[in-house]
């Protein structure tokens, strides 16, 4: 399909439109929506403020919340995954699939390519990248006891079989599926239904008109603000982590309090200064930027890898991993271990549906004019496929080299720290003093990328009657970029822990509880919507526009 944007993907650094211009300065002159950003605001600080005068009590109260969320609530967890997963299953091969977002006659805003580079770098931030190679070796080497409960042990050829399958669990279907339904959810009942452009509006399926209430839509709105604020600022901790001890491997500049502070500036100052440019200027050209750099690491692994071993190992990963799929799907820490279970799996669950709300409203902003299928194609399917390319060929080649002795990857990582074995792979490869400062250069962008889609989503929901196509006001862009980098570092410097970043798996943790019962809810109402009502009927609501929805109802 032709689409206005299918030609350079970096047409947009150009002037704005006059559209664009009026659609900012529009949003620029909405009022703020009080009871959502004070409440939110307040919480940030509270926990900035905390973290600086007593960050041993922040630390302890995010520690307690990811014990009591993950551990006791870890079947919810695995419940909701699965479910998201069995409905973008259905709605993709259903009917339901031929809805158009927008109505019949609806064009889509951006190209095919550049709405999968959008919501591939937009949704991965630093997380594909980091562990890529790090979780693979981790559960070869059972570093952290992640494969204490299986029957083969550490280093083992069944261990690295099995290294690459949960790997390909963890990153792939399950989690895009959560970001794809809560995003499919507000697109169509935005653009087809006539709803506000919010989180709020997922729900109304199953709140009727109690969902349109005003407090009833802040407190939604409160507890998604409060869960993309604490994921995004967890992603941000991992990204320093990960960046300084590159650095430190690379260049010898040591990790420490300063480091981070000059990297959380260097790295808020990209992606605020991106958010502010807006979306078809800011995070358009950085996604297309680190889209393709993604692509050139495929294509260098490809040529100086193992690639025999890659392929026959990802083959029979890929039958272990459908082999034990329903297993896996459902375990707790009592079968699998608390390891493996609850510091990896349920942690990886907790911060994609922490994510969720607002990276849905993000997937809903550049999906207008898709069909439901051609989004799920774009957010879901391709994402996935990408997911489990990447780990096989980066993860593949780590343990082929951790496996004959040409690199002991587990001994870096037990010297420097959960996140320490990507440098070291990095190291061993032709060229490499170019590929790490290469692949620290991919790391800010890809978390820039992410805090950009997320910074601006935050203050979209934080202002009166926007609408899917306006720009957020800018100094809540600011604002919101500053509280979060603020609490980021806080974390990272004070909060390390055993495997260098336990306080930001708290933080993830806590800010995917805030919102793991809104997301039953959202995953009820789509149920209701495209799986117990006839598809074609929905496809037949009033609200086949050829234009996205504005304006709304003052709060």
């Amino acid at each position: 399909m032709t689409t206005p944007d299918n030609a350079d993907p970096l047409r947009h650094l150009v002037t704005p439109s006059p559209v664009e211009n009026k659609n900012m300065s529009a949003s620029s002159r909405r009022p703020l929506r009080k009871a959502v950003f004070i409440p939110t605001f307040s919480i940030i600080m509270v926990a900035v403020a905390t973290g600086l005068i007593n960050n041993d009590m922040l630390v302890d109260v995010a520690k307690g919340v990811f014990y009591i969320s993950l551990s006791d609530f870890g079947w919810l967890y695995q419940l909701i995954a699965v479910t998201a997963l069995v409905v973008s299953g259905f709605i993709f091969f259903s009917r339901a699939g031929d809805i158009r977002l927008g109505g019949k006659d609806a064009t889509p805003t951006f190209s095919f390519a550049a709405t999968f580079a959008m919501a591939l770098t937009g949704g991965i931030a630093t997380g594909v990248v980091t562990y890529s190679v790090n979780e693979p070796i981790i559960y070869l080497g059972n570093i952290y006891g992640e494969i204490s409960h299986q029957s083969f042990a550490p280093g083992s050829g069944e261990a690295a079989i099995f290294a690459l399958a949960r790997s390909f669990h963890n990153w792939s279907f399950i989690p895009y599926a959560l970001y794809s339904i809560v995003g499919l959810m507000i697109g169509y009942m935005h653009f087809n239904r006539r709803e506000r452009f919010s989180i709020s509006s997922t729900v109304s399926p199953v709140l009727g008109r109690h969902g349109s209430k005003i407090w009833v839509r802040s407190l939604i709105d409160i507890i998604s603000v409060l869960a993309i604020a604490l994921g995004l600022a967890s992603s941000l901790g991992a990204g320093l982590a990960l960046i300084s001890s590159g650095i430190e491997a690379q260049y010898g500049i040591e990790s420490n309090a300063m480091t981070w502070l000059v990297l959380t500036i260097a790295i808020s100052a990209i992606f605020i200064t991106s958010a502010v440019s807006g979306l078809k200027r800011g995070i358009r050209v950085l996604s297309s930027i680190n889209a393709y750099i993604f692509y050139a690491f495929v294509a260098i692994l490809i040529i100086v890898g193992p690639l025999n071993y890659i392929l026959s190992l990802s083959v029979t990963s890929l039958g272990y991993w459908a082999d034990n799929f329903f297993l896996w799907a459902f375990d707790t820490k009592e079968s699998g271990g608390e390891a493996l279970v609850t510091w990896w799996t349920m942690y990886d669950w907790s911060i994609w549906i922490a994510y969720a709300p607002l990276m849905g409203l993000f997937l809903a902003r550049i999906s207008y004019g898709r069909t439901l299928r051609e989004f799920l194609i774009i957010n879901w399917i391709l994402p996935s496929v990408f997911g489990l390319v990447w780990f096989a060929i980066w993860g593949g080649s780590a343990l082929k080299w951790q496996m004959d002795g040409t690199l002991d990857l587990v001994s870096i990582i037990n010297d420097s720290g959960a996140v320490s074995g990507l440098w070291g792979f990095l190291q061993h490869l032709p060229m490499a003093s170019l590929l790490v400062p290469l692949a620290i250069f991919t790391l800010v962008i890809s978390f820039a990328t992410a805090a950009d889609s997320m910074s601006s989503t935050i203050a979209t929901i934080c202002t009166s009657n926007m609408s899917a196509e306006e720009e957020s006001p800018k100094q809540q862009k600011i604002l919101w970029g500053l509280s979060i980098a603020a609490i980021a570092y806080v974390m990272v410097a004070f909060g390390g822990g055993a495997q260098g970043v336990d306080g930001i798996k708290y933080l993830a943790a806590a800010g995917g509880f805030t919102v793991v019962f809104l997301f039953v809810l959202i995953l009820i109402s789509a149920v209701r919507t495209f799986m117990t009502r006839s598809p074609q009927g929905a496809a037949k609501q009033p609200a086949e526009v050829s234009q996205p929805v504005t304006g709304g109802v003052n709060e």
